[in-house]
């Protein structure tokens, strides 16, 4: 994949990539942490220019929910959307809800060329509702 997008194949990019698939929807923190695993010492700014670089060639994905520190995921291309729990933050990937993209029909796109939405539907995780009902007693 670093190829297809011309892009060097390193060690650096390999562990990124390898802890972005393995573990959607992690921050960059957690991906240093397993990149270190992989490799042993990297600096912070090493993984940063490794997710800018792959956030630019569109072979990871960024999102950053508000409220939330940016996330990496390595499923791309293909329009999906997030559940975000306003409990513990966990996220979750949601597919478009009907058809082709619908949410890719602006009702005013003022004269953009659209080729993305983003779309975050909020809530709260199951395991967040049944510590709730349990807490209560329910």
């Amino acid at each position: 994949m670093l190829r297809k997008a011309a892009l060097r194949v390193t060690r650096p990019r390999v562990a990124v990539m390898s802890a972005v698939h393995d573990h959607p929807h992690a921050d960059t923190d957690s991906i240093i942490g397993l990149v270190r695993e992989d490799l042993g010492e990297v600096s912070h700014q090493a993984v940063y220019d490794v997710l800018r670089a792959l956030t630019a060639a569109r072979l990871v994905r960024r999102i950053q929910p508000p409220g939330s520190v940016a996330r990496y995921e390595a499923r791309v291309g293909d329009n999906h959307h997030h559940v975000v729990c306003r409990s513990c933050g966990a996220i979750t990937d949601v597919d478009c809800a009907v058809g082709n993209a619908p949410c890719l029909t602006a009702s005013d796109d003022s004269g953009y060329d659209i080729d993305e939405a983003e779309v975050i539907y909020w809530g709260r995780c199951p395991d967040c509702v049944a510590a709730t009902s349990a807490a209560s007693g329910g």
